[in-house]
């Protein structure tokens, strides 16, 4: 297993993920022939629409050879849009790739993408892409990593630059210089600088290399000591100084900085050495899997639809062997399952094989409940083991910080006094979270012949990716798509015509507008009738508040007054039930818009059921009574902010700004670079549909910008009258 490397590559947008897979691909000799991006024909954008718009959409999973290791390699999107695919990816991954533009710096996505390595605890190497560019400068991105990352940076490489030209590289470790000849870059020369020869090269790459020794010393014990020992800096072995990097990047105290331009084909062979000398093998990535000993542990990340192969769900195995036809055991969702055929993916083609051992990732066919997130194991005996196992670990706290991923966390918030059964079963069962839509519009397929057909699409879709959700809105009977933006709705729309040949319309987009209470209000709501032969009585009193991010199981409250206590002893579990669905119904819609009301708590005061009421009537009465609730406290709108990031040239920038302040945009921060401005600013989703064009009529075509869910914030009157004017259309 030490011999397995599992990476992910991640980035800003157009930073060079696809490009980089596709030069390893070729170097480690898995394909003949280099595709390009803006060609369409590179081995992991193998989606029409990722041919067609040269970006990534879904996941690739690669696999390859290189200098006797394999390497495990997942390429994932860079748009905000698919963020979903890139949480996914990391919670299976052992280390990380970020590719950065050179000439960029530290983009607005690569800080998210940095923000979710941290939560899965991944350790990473950085890529400075894009060196042959005129304006590439090492020392400005090393600024823009400790600065806007927080972190060190270890500079590894140094560019070599002939006639205005990168040639090749530096390598501050050894002091060698790495040159490529000219084609396609298979063949690059390594040569030790020396004194004599190279004069002032020699002088710069020493000093660059003593002050790459000094970080890692005051980092690293181990090299400290022998520098102790040796009393000098100079003549290291430079396996000591890749052992010291390997410990820094593991720990994730520092960072490897490694330099090249894929498009070039000059330093992929150098990155794909750093990945085996400096990320983890499997054996030292996750830790919450050596509580299964040597049984079958495996996370799945993904789940595909395959026309020839039907539903492929991929594994990343930690532990145990899968082999083909093999029972499992979900430990999620509680359920033992039957696997069919077994397969090695390289992106959409696929090899069949009888087994695939741990530390690789599989793809296995036919399984019905398993989705993404969910571990799996043998069989329930395995699971429990492992269960009593997790619990001693978890009984040092330091553990538990280091096996908490962010939606473990995010859920062990609304657990009051966590045990460490608790977090045990949190940690096994764990899924990924799914962020909430800010999109929405309506999809009719074109007649009522396809309305199954679209529903069936809908499904395997939704369970493909699970930030795409699908309802029907009650009053109107239309079902309703909620996605993560314009971009991500566009292209399900796109993969429904072509890949299930139904012709669906979908309506123009809306917002996730949500509401909130202002005050609190209390109401009696008696029902006394007769339904067919049986008699209905109830009598129900609820008041509801507004509380701050207030879990979903907390939002049902008893009163505890002795007066209501003494009523509400005697509640039967079903009526408490009944109730609480009621409570979730009338959540659903607020008393302004319809919307969902957010941070909202109900209380139950008091409850008289009549002999052989039905529970169907005790939540009807409990819906009927908070909508009135709601209706007295009163409600505001709260709209969707994005905070946005624009990069645009200095000439057109006026004219950017100005827009901005249309839109409603609250500037937060503005600065060069090159002879760009970068605007950082937040605004009201509903001022941004349709943004790309505008901005693109305003700076020539110039102008890029990325934008991602901030938070829900609460309107003015004014605006949210135009709000309720623009849905409601009065």
């Amino acid at each position: 297993m030490d011999k397995i490397r599992n990476i992910g590559i991640l980035a800003h947008i157009d930073a060079g993920k696809t490009t980089t897979t596709e030069r390893m691909l070729f170097y480690s000799g898995t394909i003949r022939s280099m595709g390009e991006v803006h060609h369409g024909n590179t081995v992991t954008d193998y989606m029409e629409q990722e041919r067609q718009r040269g970006i990534t959409i879904t996941s690739a999973a690669v696999s390859f050879p290189w200098n006797g290791y394999q390497i495990n390699l997942i390429d994932t999107p860079g748009h905000i849009d698919f963020t979903m695919e890139v949480e996914q990816s990391l919670a299976v991954l052992d280390g990380g790739v970020v590719v950065m533009d050179a000439s960029a710096g530290v983009e607005a996505q690569t800080l998210t993408v940095w923000r979710q390595s941290n939560g899965y605890h991944v350790p990473r190497i950085i890529y400075l892409n894009k060196m042959d560019r005129a304006d590439a400068d090492v020392q400005v991105c090393e600024q823009s990593i400790r600065d806007k990352l927080r972190v060190t940076p270890l500079m590894l490489h140094a560019p070599v630059v002939h006639d205005g030209k990168l040639v090749g590289l530096i390598d501050l470790v050894s002091l060698e210089e790495v040159v490529w000849s000219s084609g396609r870059g298979q063949n690059y020369t390594r040569r030790k600088l020396t004194e004599s020869t190279d004069g002032n090269k020699w002088e710069l790459a020493t000093s660059d290399h003593r002050q790459l020794i000094d970080t890692l010393s005051s980092l690293d014990d181990e090299l400290a000591e022998i520098i102790i020992q040796q009393e000098t800096l100079d003549n290291f072995a430079p396996k000591d100084i890749i052992n010291a990097i390997r410990r820094c990047t593991l720990k994730m105290t520092a960072y490897p900085v490694l330099c090249g331009s894929s498009y070039k084909n000059i330093g992929v062979q150098t990155l794909m050495d750093g990945v085996i000398s400096y990320l983890p093998n499997p054996m030292e990535g996750s830790k919450l899997q050596k509580s299964f000993g040597g049984d079958l542990c495996a996370r799945a990340f993904k789940v595909q639809h395959d026309d020839q192969r039907g539903v492929l769900t991929f594994f990343r195995l930690y532990g145990g062997e899968f082999t083909k036809a093999q029972k499992i055991y979900n430990i999620a969702r509680d359920i033992s399952e039957q696997t069919g055929a077994l397969y090695v993916a390289l992106a959409d083609e696929y090899k069949p094989v009888d087994v695939v051992t741990a530390g690789n990732i599989a793809v296995v066919s036919s399984l019905k409940a398993t989705m993404t997130g969910d571990l799996i194991t043998s069989t329930n005996s395995a699971a429990s083991r492992a269960k009593s196992r997790l619990r001693e670990v978890l009984k040092n706290p330091k553990q538990i910080e280091e096996l908490l991923v962010p939606s473990a966390k995010q859920r062990l918030q609304t657990i009051e006094d966590p045990t460490i059964d608790d977090i045990a079963d949190l940690l096994l069962g764990i899924g990924t979270m799914i962020p909430d839509p800010v999109f929405l519009c309506s999809i009719e397929p074109p007649s009522v012949a396809y309305q199954t057909a679209l529903e069936t699409a809908l499904e395997e879709l939704q369970r493909e990716d699970p930030s795409l959700r699908v309802s029907s809105d009650e009053e109107t009977g239309q079902m309703v798509l909620a996605g993560m933006g314009e971009l991500h709705l566009e292209i399900i729309k796109e993969r429904i015509i072509r890949e299930y040949k139904i012709d669906v319309e979908l309506g123009p987009p809306q917002i996730a507008y949500k509401e909130a209470l202002l005050g609190t209000s209390k109401y009696t709501q008696s029902v006394d009738r007769k339904i067919g032969s049986a008699r209905q009585q109830v009598k129900i009193i609820l008041s509801a508040k507004t509380v701050k991010g207030v879990a979903q199981d907390k939002i049902l409250k008893f009163d505890k007054t002795a007066e209501s206590a003494a009523n509400l002893s005697h509640i039967h579990p079903r009526y408490e039930q009944a109730i609480l669905r009621g409570v979730q119904t009338a959540i659903m819609h607020g008393p302004k818009l319809g919307c969902p009301v957010v941070d909202v708590q109900a209380t139950l005061h008091w409850l008289e059921v009549g002999r052989g009421t039905s529970d169907t009537a005790v939540t009807a009465a409990t819906v009927q009574c908070l909508r009135k609730v709601f209706e007295l406290s009163g409600s505001t709108l709260l709209e969707p902010v994005m905070s946005l990031q624009i990069v645009v040239p200095e000439s057109h920038s006026s004219r950017v700004m100005a827009d901005l302040a249309r839109r409603r945009a609250d500037i937060q921060h503005i600065h060069l670079r090159h002879e760009n401005k970068v605007i950082d600013c937040i605004a009201p989703l509903s001022e941004l549909v349709g943004y790309s064009s505008t901005l693109r009529s305003l700076s020539s075509g110039l102008a890029t910008f990325t934008m991602e869910f901030h938070s829900n914030r609460q309107m003015v009157p004014y605006d949210e009258e135009k709000a309720i004017r623009s849905i409601t259309g009065f």
